[in-house]
C-alpha cells in the first residue's frame, strides 16, 4: 500500500535560530543535513538551480563515505569507507557533473576484480570481456552470453536502475535483460548456470555486494549491474583517494555560494535556520529522531518497519609490500573477493543476514596502490578489508579478517606494519547512517530496493512540509552515485519552487 498522508507545517518550528546559524547573512533557500555523496549531490543540484544552500555536517570533515585520511603514517592516506567507485563514472548525476573535468582522475586496474579459491585457482574479471572469457575456459561462452547484451545496453540498464523506479522505462529491453538474468542467477537456479567453480564464484562474489541473503533477486540485480560494468567502464579508484570526489563536489557548491557548517551535530529540526526546503542525508531512524512527534504516526511506523542489513566490520592495514597472493595473478586486481566457493558464500551471507556470526565470512579487500601507485611509499602501502557480519556486531574483526587474507595470501601477516579494526557497531558510531554497521543504509531486499524507506509515490518527500529525505535509504539505494540526492533535489525544485527543468551540472566557468 502506498502511504499518502497530508503534509504538516514545518516553517513554524525552524524560525528561531535562522540568522545566528547562517552567520548573520541572508537566510538560505535550502538546508542540507549530512555531507555524504547524496547530500553533496543534492546541494550541487539546488545550487545550480540558483538557490542559496547551507550544509550541516556532524563531523569536522565533509564527505560521509568519501573520506580519506592518514591513519598510521602522515604520508599514507586510507579510504575510511568506500574506495572503489564503478557507479561514480556511469550514474546520470556524475555523467553530467563530469568528474574528469574537475581534475578527478579515475585509475583503472587491468583486472577489475579477482576471486581466489582455496586450491590456488582464481577467477579474474578483466576489464576486457574477451580476456575474461578466455580465462574462464569452458565457461567463457556462457560468460559472454551473460555479459555482452548487458554491455550493449549498458547506458539504458544503468539509467533504469538509477532511476527512482516510479515511471515506465523508455526502452524495455534493458529491464527485460535484467529480469531474465536476475531469475537465472538470483534464485535456486544459480548453481547450474556455470560448469566451473571459478566462474560460479567469480559472479557470486559480485552478488555479495548486496550484503544479504544469497541467492536473492536483489543480489542478482547487483551482480548484473556491477558485473557488466567490470568489463565496460570498470571498477576505478580515484587518484589520491575517495575524498577527491567529495572535494570536487564541495568546490562546485562553494563556487555557487553554498556554505558548509562542520562539527555541527543536528539533533532537532528546531536547530536549523528558516529555509524554504530541508533535505536530510540521514537514515530513516535519524529522520524520526530529529523530527520527533511532528511526524504522523503512520509514517513513523513505516520508518520503524524499515529493515537494516548485515554489518561491515572493517580492518585497515599498513603493509610493507604488495600482498603475497598464492596465485600471483590476483595481484593484478585492486578489488579482491575472499569468500571461497559459491556454496560457501551462500552459507556465509545467509548466516550473516540471519544474525549468525561465522568465523569464515565473506571478505572484500581493496589494495588501492595496485591501481594508483601514488598511494604507496617505499615499504609502506595501504590495504583495507571488511567482513560481512550480523547487524550490530561488536566483535573486533582484526584477527578474523587477517586470518582470512592469510588463507589466500600466505605470509601476509608478516607484511603488516600496523592494523586497526572497526566492528559493525563501531562503524555505526562513526557514521549514524550505517545503522548497526549497515553500509547499504537498509537491507537490500527486492521490496526495499524499490520501496525504500516507505511505500510512497515520491519516496523523497516526507509528510512534513518542505522536508525531504535524500540518503541512500531512498531509491536507488547504496553506492556512490549521487542519484538519491539528485532525485530528491529535483523533487524539491518541482514541488517547492516550480522548477521543472533540471539544472545544468557541467563545470562552472570559474572551474575551467
Amino acid at each position: 500500500m502506498i502511504i499518502t498522508e497530508p503534509s504538516l507545517p514545518f516553517e513554524s518550528f525552524i524560525e528561531r535560530r535562522a540568522l545566528s546559524l547562517y552567520g548573520g547573512c541572508v537566510q538560505p533557500d535550502a538546508v542540507v543535513v549530512g555531507t555524504g555523496p547524496n547530500g553533496l549531490a543534492a546541494a550541487v543540484t539546488l545550487s545550480r538551480a540558483g538557490l542559496k544552500v547551507a550544509l550541516y555536517e556532524a563531523r569536522k570533515t565533509i564527505g560521509g563515505g568519501l573520506r580519506t585520511e592518514p591513519l598510521f603514517d602522515v604520508d599514507i592516506e586510507h579510504d575510511i569507507c568506500s574506495a572503489v567507485h564503478p557507479m561514480a563514472v556511469v550514474s546520470p548525476f556524475f555523467r553530467q557533473f563530469d568528474l574528469a573535468s574537475r581534475g578527478v582522475n579515475m585509475m583503472h586496474p587491468s583486472v577489475s576484480y579477482a576471486h581466489p579459491l582455496h586450491n590456488g585457482q582464481a577467477g579474474l574479471a578483466y576489464r576486457d570481456l574477451e580476456a575474461t572469457c578466455a580465462h574462464l575456459g569452458p565457461d567463457g561462452d556462457r560468460w559472454r552470453r551473460l555479459m555482452k547484451p548487458l554491455l550493449d545496453h549498458s547506458r539504458e540498464l544503468v539509467d533504469f536502475i538509477m532511476s527512482g523506479q516510479r515511471s515506465l522505462p523508455r526502452n524495455p529491453s534493458a529491464p527485460a535483460l535484467l529480469l531474465s538474468r536476475m531469475l537465472a542467477h538470483g534464485t535456486a537456479l544459480a548453481p547450474g548456470r556455470f560448469r566451473t567453480e571459478v566462474a560460479r564464484s567469480l559472479l557470486t562474489g559480485v552478488a555479495a555486494h548486496a550484503v544479504g541473503k544469497l541467492p536473492s533477486l536483489a543480489s542478482g540485480a547487483v551482480a548484473m549491474l556491477l558485473g557488466h560494468l567490470a568489463h565496460g567502464t570498470g571498477w576505478p579508484i580515484p587518484e589520491g583517494g575517495s575524498a577527491r570526489i567529495a572535494d570536487a563536489l564541495a568546490r562546485d557548491i562553494t563556487a555557487a555560494g553554498g556554505i558548509f557548517h562542520t562539527d555541527h551535530h543536528v539533533t532537532s529540526l528546531d536547530e536549523l535556520p528558516r529555509a524554504k526546503v530541508v533535505l536530510l542525508d540521514t537514515s530513516p531512524r535519524t529522520l524520526a529522531r530529529i523530527a520527533g512527534d511532528r511526524l504522523p504516526v503512520g509514517y513513523r511506523r513505516g520508518l520503524a518497519r524499515f529493515r537494516y542489513g548485515p554489518a561491515a566490520a572493517k580492518v585497515d592495514f599498513l603493509v610493507s609490500e604488495p600482498i603475497p597472493w598464492a596465485n600471483p595473478a590476483v595481484g593484478q586486481a585492486a578489488t579482491v573477493h575472499l569468500g571461497g566457493t559459491q556454496a560457501e558464500m551462500f552459507r556465509a551471507e545467509t548466516a550473516a543476514a540471519a544474525g549468525i556470526r561465522t568465523q569464515e565470512p565473506f571478505v572484500l579487500l581493496v589494495d588501492p596502490a595496485q591501481a594508483d601507485p601514488s598511494r604507496a611509499r617505499p615499504g609502506r602501502r595501504p590495504v583495507w578489508a571488511y567482513a560481512h557480519v550480523p547487524n550490530g556486531d561488536t566483535t573486533d574483526p582484526t584477527a578474523m579478517v587477517t586470518a582470512c587474507i592469510e588463507r589466500y595470501a600466505p605470509g601476509f601477516t608478516d607484511t603488516v606494519i600496523h592494523r586497526r579494526g572497526v566492528s559493525g557497531a563501531g562503524l555505526h558510531a562513526y557514521n549514524p547512517n550505517y545503522v548497526g554497521g549497515d553500509i547499504g543504509a537498509g537491507a537490500m531486499t527486492l521490496w526495499q530496493s524499490l520501496m525504500r524507506p516507505v511505500p510512497r509515490f515520491d519516496p523523497y518527500r516526507t509528510p512534513l512540509t518542505r522536508v525531504y529525505l535524500c540518503s541512500a535509504s531512498t531509491p536507488p539505494g547504496p553506492s556512490v552515485h549521487g542519484m538519491s540526492g539528485y532525485l530528491a533535489a529535483l523533487s524539491a525544485l518541482r514541488h517547492e519552487f516550480g522548477i521543472r527543468t533540471p539544472p545544468d551540472l557541467g563545470p562552472l566557468p570559474i572551474n575551467r
